[in-house]
């Protein structure tokens, strides 16, 4: 292993609201890396279990650690240094992208990056925000805070799920990104999270300009100051039949999960049915043992994929949405739990 000092890794930010698509945009960016390079990604997540991170396979030339329970600007700033610090030293990339919850706000973890601890070691790239233009059809979203703030701080936009766009929503959204000041290096169109790689290996530095609105984070912030995170530790395995279940409450959002045993199966047609009748409102990400398989399921303003995964370690499945619009905990796990069936023997049996 090198000895050589850490020096200018570039760094990229990709961000955005919840649902804009930032983890299929990255795996898209992956599938172009060069092939001398070894990256590394760190994925947070604001709800409580990761499942972001199980969406990346498995490969020697790229690292993905995830961080979830919270926003790496407040509630995880602390331990962020830490395990960037251990994450750079330990497999020295090439390249580091960062994907902050889609609730957090940029000012904090633009700080640390340009901190005491990675001077000379990082060099801050783009701050890529990706916006479904769908989304500013949503009065809620287009006056969300961190929202604005978000676009009005990114260097480049991307503008996805602009295959499900109207040509109106489109012509809106542009207008939209090209009122903001500073202006921005690039606005890309992009579809199923195909974004050029060449328009970040080409881009510049980070420009410090921009808004910096964080009183909701600086309130989380502070009461992180009293809590220890420790980086590295196991998570528990839940037993079979016995899911393990988390909530959290942040910046007007309510997070719902749940984590069950890989021996746990599930009936794939009555999984759907019952996570298509949830609230459309609703974030809804998962990777499920079912019958046909190991299923990742992700949805977000209503429109849903399914795809085969190949994450094995155990099930899990989280909820994020405002508080007021989160469905019952106990009556939907009991739903949940309806379409399970117990692995007896090497059969499936109901």
């Amino acid at each position: 292993m090198s000895t050589a000092p850490l020096a200018e890794i570039p760094v990229y930010l990709i961000t955005g609201f919840l649902g804009s698509g930032k983890t299929t945009l990255i795996r898209h960016l992956i599938e172009q890396k060069p092939k001398e390079e070894r990256w590394a990604v760190l994925v947070n997540e604001f709800g409580q279990i990761g499942i972001d991170q199980t969406m990346f396979e498995a490969r020697d030339d790229v690292i993905v650690k995830g961080l979830p329970g919270g926003c790496l600007c407040c509630q995880l700033a602390f331990v962020m240094q830490a395990t960037l610090v251990n994450l750079l030293h330990r497999h020295r990339p090439d390249r580091l992208i960062i994907e902050p919850s889609g609730l957090g706000h940029p000012a904090g973890l633009l700080d640390m990056l340009r901190g005491e601890a990675f001077t000379n070691v990082l060099e801050l790239r783009d701050v890529v925000v990706l916006l479904d233009p769908a989304r500013l059809d949503e009065p809620r979203v287009r006056e969300h805070v961190t929202f604005n703030d978000q676009l009005a701080m990114a260097d480049a936009v991307a503008l996805t799920m602009s295959d499900r766009a109207t040509p109106a929503q489109l012509k809106a959204a542009r207008h939209h990104v090209e009122a903001l000041w500073p202006v921005k290096k690039w606005v890309a169109e992009v579809s199923n999270g195909a974004l050029p790689i060449s328009l970040l290996l080409k881009s510049g530095r980070h420009r410090a300009e921009g808004p910096r609105n964080v009183s909701g984070h600086d309130a989380l912030r502070d009461a992180a100051r009293q809590v220890v995170l420790l980086d590295g530790i196991d998570e528990a395995m839940p037993q079979p039949g016995k899911p393990l279940q988390q909530s959290g409450m942040a910046l007007g959002y309510r997070t719902l999960s749940w984590r069950w045993s890989a021996e746990d199966v599930f009936d794939l047609d009555g999984l759907t049915r019952v996570l298509d009748r949830l609230p459309s409102r609703l974030r809804v990400k998962g990777v499920l043992h079912t019958d046909t398989g190991w299923k990742l399921y992700n949805r977000g303003d209503g429109a849903a994929s399914l795809t085969t995964s190949a994450w094995r370690k155990d099930s899990r499945l989280e909820l994020i949405a405002e508080a007021e619009h989160m469905p019952p905990t106990e009556e939907t796990l009991e739903a949940l739990q309806a379409c399970h069936l117990q692995r007896r023997k090497g059969k499936v049996q109901q």
